[in-house]
């Protein structure tokens, strides 16, 4: 069920932001949409997800419901905040968004559209578990004005899958991407490098599967053990190895010379589009700062340098809702050192860079080595800009160390 939810300072029970914050209008507007629901737990998984023993009271026949219910207050909060924007990118996460009725989703996707409107061409992004996507789901979600889906790959080996506890046939990744494709779908594929007992060659095979497919889009993120979880547990116990930082980082690179190979282009340090329109815009606009609003258990958002998030099971998200108050559970104003922190730990690690003037005087004093030990474009920089060698993607943490200290 995910880590505990962070201390913050109380939501109000109108959920009403400080009266110095601010919607800026120039400033693009996101909306996150949390389906908390999955049949099975993954071992390695912290997310705020549930599935049908963990739920207590909380139901998922309900749940666009209460989401509606949610948006309709952000009406009332935003208003009070300055004008509302059109929603530039609307993203579907979990969880398993595809285990709610597409009519659920689009009944959603109408909530957000009524009360804030959708710019022209506005992403809209469903993930979904491949064993969850069909013909006729996918033409729902496309009549409904979806635009793409994300759908969790993960691996093409049986072995891989069962060590990430993935319970979906590998051949079933096709299946969907083809659903997806005659909907008139985008289609993005996630993939986790680092399973125990996944080797090089394992992972070769799953990018080869993943290239093979022709996606507009392909995550690959390294398997992160987090505390809590099962794997973790597994770990402790002796049961299965720890991912080893080398191998991931021979899997890293394998990736990106694959990929490159076959026309795809990092945006990201995990991302790659085979052109600039199939980046995530969605996620291009978290680590760019600007604002969103997330609904749902767990979920978190940011208007104006403020931060907030909801409480965290979808009983009490649902009772507060039913109540007439807020489902935040707690928020907080980064200052002006942990904004600026957080700008470069985010921007540094897309391949747009990061402004050197956004840079600490000591920050730019740091380049000059970054430059000598491969880890920092030279070029790019004389141009203003920090942009990440591969090499600097592989370290990217010691590079933001080095900019930040």
């Amino acid at each position: 069920m995910g880590s505990a939810a962070p201390l913050g300072d109380p939501v109000p029970r109108d959920g009403a932001l400080p009266d110095d914050i601010h919607a800026n209008p120039d400033r693009g507007f996101g909306v996150y949409l949390h389906v908390p629901f999955c049949r099975v737990r993954c071992g390695y998984c912290d997310f705020n997800t549930y599935t049908a023993t963990e739920l207590r009271g909380a139901r998922q026949d309900t749940y666009a419901d209460e989401v509606l219910r949610e948006i309709s207050l952000s009406r009332q909060v935003l208003s009070r905040a300055g004008a509302l924007r059109a929603a530039r990118t609307v993203f579907f996460g979990g969880g398993t968004p595809t285990l709610l009725p597409p009519g659920d989703l689009a009944r959603m996707l109408g909530g957000v559209r009524d009360t804030f409107g959708l710019e022209p061409e506005a992403e809209i992004t469903v993930e979904a578990n491949p064993d969850t996507v069909t013909d006729a789901g996918a033409k729902a979600l496309a009549a409904a004005g979806v635009t793409r889906l994300s759908i969790g790959m993960q691996s093409a080996v049986p072995h891989v899958l069962a060590a990430l506890d993935r319970t979906h046939d590998p051949d079933g990744v096709e299946t969907a991407v083809a659903s997806a494709r005659a909907a008139g779908l985008a289609v993005s594929l996630d993939l986790i490098y680092g399973a125990p007992g996944e080797s090089l060659a394992d992972w070769r095979v799953s990018l080869e599967s993943a290239i093979a497919l022709h996606p507009d889009h392909i995550s690959a993120y390294a398997l992160i053990v987090e505390e809590g979880t099962k794997l973790a547990r597994q770990i402790r116990r002796g049961e299965v190895q720890e991912p080893s930082d080398d191998l991931q980082a021979d899997m890293y690179e394998l990736a990106d010379e694959l990929l490159a190979a076959a026309g795809f282009h990092w945006y990201e340090v995990s991302n790659w589009a085979t052109e600039p329109a199939h980046r995530s815009r969605h996620n291009l606009a978290y680590w760019r700062g600007e604002d969103w609003w997330g609904y749902g258990p767990g979920a978190h958002s940011h208007v104006g340098g403020l931060r907030w998030w909801n409480v965290r099971h979808p009983a009490a998200y649902a009772q507060r809702l039913v109540a007439g108050e807020s489902p935040g559970a707690g928020r907080e104003r980064p200052d002006a050192a942990a904004r600026q922190l957080e700008s470069v730990l985010l921007r540094s690690r897309i391949a747009d860079g990061l402004a050197v003037s956004e840079l600490t005087r000591e920050g730019r004093e740091a380049i000059a080595g970054l430059i000598g030990d491969g880890l920092v474009d030279g070029a790019a920089a004389v141009r203003g800009r920090i942009v990440l060698t591969l090499r600097g993607r592989l370290l990217a943490d010691a590079v933001v160390r080095a900019l930040t200290r």
